[in-house]
Parts: C-alpha cells; structure tokens; sequence
C-alpha cells in the first residue's frame, strides 16, 4: 500500500457522515462526494504523528478529497524552517479551491519572520487566484494587525478587488479586526468611503457584532451604511 492509500484509508476509518453532511453545507462549491468528513484536530493529530518520510511524500501528491488538502495545509504548518515553508506554500496554494482550507493554515513559522514574510504577502494580494489573494490578507489579519502593523496594509488590502465573495468577506473581517485594534486608522477607510459598497457594509456589520468595539463607536460606524 502506498503512502497516498494508507493515508486515505485511515482518514476514510475516521469518516462522520453528519460532520461531511455539515461541512458540505459551509463549503458548497465543493462536490459532496470529494468530502469525507474528518474533523479538524483528527487531521491536527495525524499531521503531527505522520512519519517525516510519510509527510514527505504526502507533501509532493496531489489530493482527490478536502481533507486531504486540508491535511497537507496542517503538515505545511509544522515545518519550522521559513524558506521550506514558504516553498510548500508556493506549490499548495494554487491547489486551494476553498475558504475553509484557504483559512485553516496559519504557519507560526510565519509569524516569527515577519520582515520576510511582508513580500510574499505583497506577491499574494496581486495574484490572480482567489485563494491565493484570500490568504494574503489572512497573514496580514494573523501577523501584522499587532506589534508590526503598519497602516501601509490597510491601503494593500483595499486595493484587493473585493468582487468576489470570499474575497470581500475576507477583507471586510480584516478591517472590521483592524477597526477593534487600530480604530483611527481603519475608520477612515470607512469614513472616506475607500471601500466597494459590498465590502464596506460587509465590514459595519461584522464592527457591529464585535464585543471589542465601544458602543459608541459602533453607533458611528452604523450611520455610514451605504443604502442600496
């Protein structure tokens, strides 16, 4: 049996039909049939006891089912080295075809090379793959939205165009955190009407039912909703 079909086998013994019936539902441009239905700290817990020769190989296949990507993303996770991380990155994410997958992969290697890792960010806001540009402002919502945020970034992220759902989505949750932790500098975003329409409401929202923004802020922030 190959690595592939040993993998594949353990995750399909791990199956829940009601989890895969509820996992079909968040990710609907997914065919049912490609989604087992393992949940995530079981994939969690194989990536960490998958042999490094396992990993390896499983590292260089493509994959037929969710969780398998999903599991690949995970192995991509525990790599401790930035430039070996950032490679797998490079051959995985063209092969996201998902939000769920797209959001669940946050190296902490990443986080750790911050100076680094700020170029490839650039590079991924202007890719022409959807995912590929909605995990570019995820890194910047992980990691510089802190202690090495910039109010550079605001402006990269608006200049991603928010077109596509899970493009806007991704950029209203990015400014709706920016305006809980930096409030002066996202606002204006909003304020100035930087923002497409959609994406705009979309953040407003999302500021409306944070517990990290005042009240009276959001009162603020609720009288800038654009009426359609």
């Amino acid at each position: 049996m190959t690595t592939e079909e040993n993998i594949r086998t353990r995750l399909l013994e791990l199956r829940d039909e009601k989890y895969r019936d509820f996992n079909a539902s968040l990710v609907p441009n997914i065919d049912k049939s490609r989604i087992i239905g393992v949940r995530t700290p079981l994939l969690r817990k194989m990536a960490s006891q998958l042999t490094c020769d396992e990993a390896e190989e499983f590292l260089s296949l493509k994959h037929e089912y969710f969780e398998e990507n999903n599991l690949h993303g995970f192995l991509i996770e525990r790599i401790k080295d930035f430039d070996r991380c950032i490679a797998e990155l490079e051959r995985f994410l063209p092969a996201v075809d998902n939000w769920a997958t797209c959001d669940s992969v946050r190296p902490k290697v990443l986080g750790r090379n911050p100076a680094p890792l700020r170029g490839h960010i650039a590079v991924w806001l202007r890719s022409e793959h959807l995912y590929t540009r909605r995990f570019g402002i995820g890194m910047l919502l992980s990691f510089f939205l802190d202690e090495n945020f910039s109010p550079e970034y605001l402006e990269w992220v608006a200049r991603v165009n928010g077109e596509e759902y899970y493009i806007s989505m991704m950029k209203a949750w990015y400014f709706a955190t920016a305006l809980a932790k930096h409030y002066d500098e996202a606002a204006e975003y909003i304020f100035r009407g930087r923002l497409d329409a959609l994406t705009h409401n979309r953040t407003i929202q999302k500021a409306l039912e944070s517990r990290r923004i005042p009240k009276e802020r959001k009162e603020l922030l609720r009288s800038c909703r654009i009426r359609r």
